[in-house]
């Protein structure tokens, strides 16, 4: 079984490579890797991979950027140390889901997994693979936001919303009227929940409808830079990891 491990701690890539080893002698850990950049790059050329291990925060942002950047053909267990990213794991072709530290009976038993269900054959995934990833990508996503008005709570259409931003800690919603609502939720549980065809977070501040992209210029350093409707003062550049993940969401 020929493993890779994505991981930027280099602690636990080496205790979770000692773990998978104790496991099996036919666990071949050919490649360790440490971030988001490295892991886009070995994976748009690497063949022949059985199973990947990837924690879900990296020094140079999520491995969830990974999938938005290059074709991950391996299934994967996810690490992590944080159990706020479930859902979202489960929506790529994730088949586990460990929380540090690693147990290592819990480890054995994602190992039983994978084996259990995925085939060797040429096309990758067995069909128990695809009819899960299927599921998960028919997932049920939010329809409105809850906002808060002083004392009361309401709620936003999502096909009236316009874009997501923070500002210090909290997070406000945009109409295409350009009104402005005080929202309960965080752009991080909020890219989770909205619909991905229609949504997507350009940078660490905001989050866009498709609809609300009115121009997209080339800006510094490979970058892109959006027009919006309504316009607003926020930070409109899409963060150089994000840009070519942009492109294919807006080419969908």
């Amino acid at each position: 079984m020929r493993v890779i491990i994505i991981e930027d701690e280099i602690p636990a890539a080496n205790r979770l490579v000692k773990m998978l080893q104790s496991i099996s002698d036919e666990i071949d850990v050919i490649k360790k890797i440490d971030s988001v950049e490295a892991g886009v790059r070995f994976l748009q050329s690497a063949e022949n991979i059985d199973l990947i291990f990837m924690d879900i925060q990296l020094a140079d942002g999520l491995s969830f950027d990974i999938f938005q950047q290059t074709e991950v053909k391996a299934p994967v267990i996810f690490t992590t140390a944080f159990d706020q990213y479930t859902l979202k794991a489960f929506k790529v072709n994730s088949i586990d889901y460990l929380l540090k530290p690693i147990d290592e009976r819990e480890l054995q038993q994602a190992v039983d997994k994978y084996r259990q269900i995925y085939n060797k054959r040429e096309n990758g995934f067995s069909d128990k693979i695809l009819k899960l990833v299927q599921e998960m990508s028919s997932a049920k996503y939010k329809e409105r936001l809850l906002i808060k008005r002083g004392q009361q709570l309401s709620y936003l259409k999502l096909e009236s919303t316009a874009y997501c931003y923070a500002e210090g800690k909290l997070c406000y919603a945009v109409d295409f009227s350009n009104n402005k609502y005080l929202l309960e939720s965080n752009l991080s549980q909020l890219e989770e929940q909205l619909q991905p065809n229609k949504f997507y977070r350009i940078n660490r501040q905001l989050l866009v409808n498709i609809e609300a992209v009115s121009k997209v210029h080339t800006w510094l350093g490979g970058r892109l830079k959006l027009e919006l409707l309504p316009s607003i003062k926020t930070d409109t550049v899409v963060s150089r990891e994000r840009v070519n993940g942009f492109k294919d969401w807006l080419g969908q």
